[in-house]
C-alpha cells in the first residue's frame, strides 16, 4: 500500500504538471509580442506582465486545490501555510531570453514537504517540452507538444527521463547560465577550470541546461548564484533521472544559493574541479 505522503506527492505532481502548462500558455501569448512591457526591478533583474500573470494563475490554482499549502514565488513573495507542504514558483525562468524572443525559458514549480524536495517541474513552452518528477515516482520527459492557442497543448507520449552514461569529464558537455555570475561571486577561475576540464562548453542556461542534463543531452550544469525558486525543481528531477544535484559544497540543498547538476558519474569530479568541498 502506498504511504499517505506518496499519495500526496503523486496528487501534487499531477496538479503541478497541469498548472505549469496553464502558466506556460499565458507566457506564450506574450512571447515575441512587440507590445510586451518590460520593467526593471530593484535588484536590476527584469520582469514582464507575463511573469506576473503566470504567477497569479499558479497561486490562484494552488490556493483553490491546496489551500493549506505555503507558496513562495519570485514575483509575489511568500504565503504562509499549515500543511507542511511548500510550493516554489518561477513563472518565467530566463526572462532575459523571453524578452529577446529566445525560446530557452521555462516555468518552474518545485514542491517540498517538511524540507524534503518531493515534486519538480520544468516546462519549456516555446520548445514544447516538459520534464517532471515526483519523489519515488520517477522522472519523465514529454516533447513535441504544440500549443494551438485555443485548446491548449497537444497530447504526446511520455518517456522516462534518464541522464547520460558519460563517465569522462573530457567527453562531457558543460553548461551554465551566465558568465557574470562567476564574476560576481569571485569564481572566474572556477569557470575557467570547468571549461578546461570538460569536453564542450555551451551557454544553454537557466532551466534549459538542467533539463538537458536530466534528459541525457548534457552532463553538467553549474550555477554559482541561484534563488530558491530557480533551484526548487532540480533536486528531485535530477535524482529521479539517475543524476545528482548539490550545492558547490556538495550538499543536496535547494536553499543554499548555488547549484551543480550532473549525470551522477561525473559529480565528484566536477566538485573537485570547483574545489569547494
Amino acid at each position: 500500500m502506498r504511504s499517505k505522503e506518496s499519495v500526496a506527492t503523486s496528487k501534487r505532481l499531477e496538479f503541478a504538471v497541469a498548472a505549469a502548462k496553464a502558466a506556460g500558455a499565458i507566457t506564450l501569448r506574450y512571447f515575441q509580442n512587440s507590445s510586451l512591457r518590460v520593467d526593471t526591478k530593484l535588484d536590476k533583474s527584469v520582469v514582464t506582465d507575463a511573469d506576473r500573470l503566470a504567477e497569479r494563475q499558479l497561486r490562484n490554482a494552488i490556493a483553490q486545490d491546496f489551500p493549506d499549502d505555503a507558496i513562495v514565488g519570485e514575483e509575489y513573495g511568500q504565503t504562509e501555510g499549515s500543511s507542511g507542504w511548500t510550493w516554489y514558483l518561477d513563472p518565467i525562468d530566463g526572462t532575459q531570453a523571453f524578452v529577446r524572443g529566445v525560446p530557452l525559458f521555462g516555468t518552474l514549480i518545485g514542491v517540498e514537504y517538511r524540507g524534503e524536495s518531493r515534486v519538480g517541474v520544468i516546462f519549456l513552452p516555446a520548445l514544447g517540452e516538459i520534464v517532471y518528477a515526483g519523489r519515488g515516482l520517477g522522472c519523465y520527459w514529454e516533447r513535441g507538444m504544440h500549443w494551438d492557442g485555443l485548446c491548449g497543448f497537444s497530447q504526446v507520449a511520455k518517456t522516462k527521463a534518464v541522464v547520460s552514461t558519460v563517465d569522462n569529464l573530457k567527453e562531457a558537455l558543460f553548461c551554465t547560465t551566465w558568465m557574470q555570475s562567476f564574476v560576481a561571486t569571485n569564481r572566474v577561475d572556477t569557470f575557467t577550470r570547468l571549461c578546461e576540464a570538460t569536453g564542450v562548453f555551451r551557454g544553454w542556461g537557466d532551466c534549459y541546461g538542467y533539463a538537458l542534463v536530466a534528459t541525457g543531452r548534457a552532463e553538467i550544469m553549474v550555477d554559482p548564484q541561484l534563488n530558491v525558486w530557480d533551484a526548487a525543481p532540480m533536486l528531485v528531477i535530477l535524482e529521479e533521472a539517475g543524476g545528482r544535484y548539490t550545492t558547490f559544497a556538495g550538499h543536496p540543498d535547494i536553499h543554499a544559493g548555488s547549484g551543480v547538476a550532473s549525470n551522477g558519474q561525473l559529480h565528484e569530479a566536477t566538485l573537485k574541479v570547483i574545489g569547494e568541498c
